[in-house]
């Protein structure tokens, strides 16, 4: 979809054009102008010509039925990907990319393998929530959260990312509210002030992933600019100001961030009143292997005993290839 082109259509037509526009493409999510009965036939014509709604993509479904991930052809030929997380409790998380690749080149993670090849401008982020808000419509289900976890870092693309926020925030547009969209980063420290400044209501979540700089260092390449005692001073503000909890990802690598004594590590420094650990499931991507469940049971068990608080995200769909940048590493 090219909104561009669709703002300069809109430009010689009646301001109440606009309203229309935004119920058709969030409301009614349509796909094909021709179903927008509103609109002139002339007008449907030329939006069809010159701006059309389909949005190319190939889709792989996980025989978990949880998860579904989709790869979308950009109008350049750059391919990034979209995965919509179904949950028991009814929630349907969608998790955006934000890059085509990612500078990052964390070594657990298959996008950093892809490389960087540029950043996605606010509609083709919001282009990948319509694309699943559709899906959904056809089973009378509706998108409950968004999650900037896919391929990208989020505030190396800082204005796209909020302008994508604040168009699927606006209540005249997708209307998700702020409390149900988080923001994963590497640690940033620029952008952790940044957010904090903002008039949204975001959740802040902090790809951690070691207890100290010098693994931390090894596997993640930005501690070296941004170690942790800058990252962890960066949130420390960031929680002064919001009051708003954030959310550290530790992705538990076997043999490598797993032991207790990580364990004990990590507890000293997120054993705090709005600090909560999240432990992932490891997707294998490579050279690095998933730490056996008794492992990670005794991992969690510590860190609890130690008063962190806790969460575990289970390992969704890798039967096809859901880890970040798999399936676009696989398509390359």
């Amino acid at each position: 979809m090219d909104f561009k082109q669709l703002d300069k259509i809109l430009a010689s037509e009646p301001k109440y054009r606009q309203k229309q526009i935004n119920n058709l493409l969030f409301k009614d999510l349509i796909s094909d102008w021709q179903e927008a009965s509103v609109l002139p036939l002339a007008l449907r014509e030329k939006l069809n010509q010159e701006c059309s709604l389909n949005i190319a993509s190939k889709i792989f479904g996980s025989k978990s039925s949880y998860t579904t991930k989709a790869l979308l052809s950009l109008s350049d030929g750059a391919q990034t990907e979209t995965v919509l997380l179904k949950h028991s409790d009814g929630r349907r998380t969608v998790c955006v990319s934000c890059q085509v690749g990612c500078p990052m080149a964390c070594q657990f993670c298959a996008t950093g393998q892809l490389g960087f090849t540029r950043n996605l401008i606010a509609w083709e982020i919001v282009e990948q929530v319509l694309f699943w808000a559709r899906q959904l419509k056809v089973k009378d289900e509706k998108i409950t959260n968004i999650v900037y976890m896919g391929m990208g870092e989020p505030f190396m693309n800082y204005t796209n990312v909020l302008d994508s926020i604040r168009l699927l925030n606006d209540a005249d547009k997708f209307a998700l509210g702020a409390r149900h969209i988080s923001i994963s980063t590497c640690g940033l420290v620029e952008g952790i002030n940044k957010l904090s400044n903002e008039n949204l209501q975001v959740n802040l979540a902090i790809s951690l992933h070691a207890p100290n700089n010098e693994l931390r260092s090894q596997i993640m390449p930005i501690n070296k600019k941004y170690p942790l005692d800058k990252v962890l001073a960066a949130v420390k503000k960031y929680v002064q100001k919001t009051s708003r909890r954030v959310m550290f990802e530790y992705v538990l690598l076997r043999g490598v961030n797993d032991s207790m004594w990580d364990a004990e590590e990590l507890a000293k420094i997120m054993a705090k009143p709005l600090y909560m650990v999240n432990i992932i499931n490891y997707n294998p991507t490579g050279k690095f292997k998933a730490t056996d469940k008794n492992k990670v049971n005794d991992f969690i068990n510590l860190l609890k005993s130690r008063g962190v608080s806790v969460t575990q995200r289970y390992t969704f769909g890798t039967d096809i290839w859901a880890a970040c940048g798999q399936l676009a590493n696989k398509a390359k």
